[in-house]
């Protein structure tokens, strides 16, 4: 019979996700060259070189940060998919995932467009890569809706509809602290919807 984490490996985790969480909000404010492993060890009460316990430099958890939440994506895709629905509820079903994605993790991405760039070349293939793989699952789908469709068509269309689930979030964020009453997560799927299906 195996034992569960021991205290101490609790909080080592608990503390690591931390800082992924801090990172990715100081990231996002400030931008990655606006921020210091010391800031954000103090941001979870920690020294600056105790950042290094949980990763060996600013890039490598910016790395950590962003192939995560491209693995995050891709395998939530799969999920959603994995399902014998109908082409139309599937699509549905895709971007419901997507605009929970985008509220839950505005911040994440804020800091991929703009710091995509600041990655080692091996964590910035993998992203990529991710992504690839991720924009090929909404493809397939919307392939068995517009079969007449070419498949750079159905590309431009599903890039056009992340800008949209994307970009809004956290430009909304202001009205959605104030209480300002919008639906957020009904306006971005309802317009998603509609704008894939014109």
């Amino acid at each position: 019979m195996t034992s569960g984490p021991t205290e101490r490996e609790r909080a080592k985790a608990d503390r690591h996700s931390a800082l992924l969480h801090e990172a990715a909000r100081l990231f996002a404010e400030r931008g990655y060259s606006g921020v210091s492993l010391e800031e954000l060890g103090a941001s979870v009460g920690v020294s600056g070189p105790a950042v290094y316990r949980h990763f060996a430099n600013k890039q490598a958890l910016l790395g950590t940060i962003l192939v995560t939440v491209s693995e995050k994506l891709l395998t939530g895709g799969r999920a959603v998919l994995s399902s014998l629905d109908p082409p139309p509820a599937r699509l549905e079903a895709l971007v419901r995932f997507h605009v929970d994605f985008a509220l839950t993790d505005a911040d994440v991405i804020r800091v991929q467009d703009r710091d995509l760039a600041s990655l080692n070349e091996q964590d910035r293939h993998a992203v990529r890569r991710l992504q690839r793989e991720y924009v090929e699952l909404w493809i397939d789908v919307l392939a068995d809706l517009h079969p007449d469709r070419e498949a750079a068509d159905l590309r431009v269309r599903a890039h056009a509809c992340f800008g949209l689930i994307n970009s809004t979030p956290y430009s909304v964020q202001g009205l959605r602290e104030r209480g300002d009453g919008a639906d957020v997560r009904g306006i971005l799927e309802s317009m998603a919807i509609a704008s894939l299906a014109a």
